[in-house]
């Protein structure tokens, strides 16, 4: 069943001239669609505390530990590089044709790509298999529409205390799988030291977890998972359509392509058609996307220096922990997340409004990036003990509240998407964005992390660095109002 959706007259958030009964969630597929937040999360969780040491094994540093973080980098962004060609044009036509076929074809290419990856023994093999992941999955975009299509204004924050729930177990379990299986012949030789299989490709086994466990969610998408855009244009019609113009497809366009609220007196007056990209782009799209990607910069080059640093040798910077240790790290640091979200956010979100979750998420970047040289001067003049894991621990607890921006941000997407029928292209839009600032944030931030740990440079410009990016994200965020509702009541 899809829930009856507001009009763009109707407030985000509950009005107290207008009160209104909260929509109980729809749990027949929503249940779906908390299991389809995991295998993306997963598999990029699972490579994040093997992929230093596999940048080593493979040779392309040729034995120069600063250059691991540069090559991390290129890996980490050439995901995001084919994301962002391809993500808005996967979200709008998920708009034409629905959702579901979309998020098939993006299961089927997490899936693929995973097997490839931990076949892969040239940097040039591994850079490919996320290429094609980055290029076909749509998943996380798409599936944020589907969840708007299904959900209402009065029950959306509460479903986002929910979707807490796979991803704080993909992004617990993701790094335990990633740090424990790796190189299992040599960490677990009783049982798998026969197999050359695994000795010749040692990363092979998470890697085969992670798409074992996709292909079980395309299965359940395939079977389970109901379409949610009421009525959608045929494939076949929308190639007729660039073929032969866009007076064809207007000519076969359906009447309505958007949920409406029966007790609207003129639900005519609601927009039914998705939007040209021009049409989309208005003042409030465009603010949103500009926090989105400066946010999602910011959190992508935390994430993508916090395995590095980790890695890397205390007498260079780091704090010279191995995968396994890294792994347990990022593991407590996805449950955290998970678990303060489901238990605070709709609460905050009720107290404090998105704005304010949002700008205090943005604004904990800055004491995030200062406690990086804090825990390795700590850990060169004390050793690592309790004082550097007391530092380790308020740094991955800040990390929380950066985590927290992206369901406000989902918010103030739903407030200013021009009408309901564009919601996945105006999704997309943002997701593009965000795609263009996860490519410059992770290579970046790793070569540049790389470049000041060589000799001669100065070993805080990844810091001054980071600090910059947290300052501008701050600064955009000043472009949102304290309320997304306020979006929707001026329109």
């Amino acid at each position: 069943m899809i829930a009856q959706q507001d009009d763009e007259e109707t407030s985000l958030l509950q009005r107290p001239e207008r009160p209104t009964a909260k929509t109980p969630l729809p749990w027949d597929q929503f249940w779906i669609l908390l299991f389809l937040e995991m295998p993306d999360p997963v598999s990029s969780y699972i490579l994040a505390p093997f992929v230093p040491q596999l940048i080593r094994d493979i040779g392309v540093t040729h034995g120069d530990e600063s250059q691991v973080g540069h090559y991390v980098g290129i890996l980490q962004s050439s995901y995001y590089a084919a994301h962002t060609l391809t993500i808005f044009h996967w979200s709008q036509l998920s708009d034409h044709i629905g959702r579901k076929p979309v998020i098939l074809t993006a299961l089927s290419a997490i899936s693929i790509s995973m097997f490839s990856f931990g076949l892969s023994k040239t940097f040039f093999a591994l850079v490919v298999s996320r290429v094609v992941c980055g290029a076909f999955d749509a998943s996380n975009s798409v599936i944020k529409s589907m969840l708007m299509d299904i959900t209402d204004v009065t029950n959306m924050p509460l479903a986002f205390n929910y979707i807490s729930i796979p991803w704080m177990i993909a992004t617990t379990i993701g790094p335990l799988i990633g740090g424990s299986l790796s190189r299992p012949a040599d960490r677990f030789p009783d049982i798998f030291g026969r197999s050359e299989l695994l000795k010749m490709y040692p990363y092979l086994l998470p890697c085969s977890i992670s798409a074992f466990f996709t292909s079980i969610a395309w299965l359940v998408t395939h079977v389970c998972l109901k379409e949610s855009v009421s009525t959608r244009t045929p494939l076949l019609e929308l190639i007729k359509g660039a073929f032969f113009g866009q007076s064809y497809l207007k000519s076969r366009q359906p009447s309505s392509n958007v949920i409406v609220d029966p007790g609207e007196a003129n639900a005519g007056e609601v927009q039914s058609k998705p939007l040209s990209l021009r049409a989309l782009l208005t003042p409030k799209v465009l603010s949103v996307t500009a926090s989105y990607a400066t946010t999602g910069m910011l959190q992508m080059s935390l994430s993508s220096v916090l395995p590095i640093f980790y890695a890397t040798p205390i007498e260079l910077g780091g704090l010279s922990l191995d995968p396994s240790r890294i792994g347990t790290l990022l593991a407590v640091q996805g449950a955290a997340h998970g678990v303060f979200q489901l238990l605070f956010y709709a609460r905050l979100h009720d107290r404090f409004g998105a704005g304010a979750i949002h700008m205090t998420g943005v604004s904990s970047g800055i004491p995030t990036v200062i406690l990086f040289p804090v825990i390795n001067t700590l850990a060169r003049v004390y050793g690592i003990g309790m004082a550097v894991w007391l530092c380790v621990s308020v740094q991955l607890a800040l990390t929380t509240s950066l985590i927290m921006c992206y369901p406000c941000i989902t918010l103030f997407i739903r407030a200013a998407a021009p009408n309901r029928a564009s919601v996945g292209a105006t999704i997309g839009i943002g997701q593009v964005a965000v795609a263009v600032a996860r490519i410059i944030g992770p290579a970046s931030a790793a070569s540049v992390f790389s470049y000041s740990i060589e000799a001669g440079h100065d070993a805080w410009l990844i810091y001054y660095f980071l600090i910059t990016i947290a300052f501008l994200a701050v600064g955009t965020s000043l472009l949102l109002p304290h309320d997304p509702s306020v979006w929707e009541d001026s329109q």
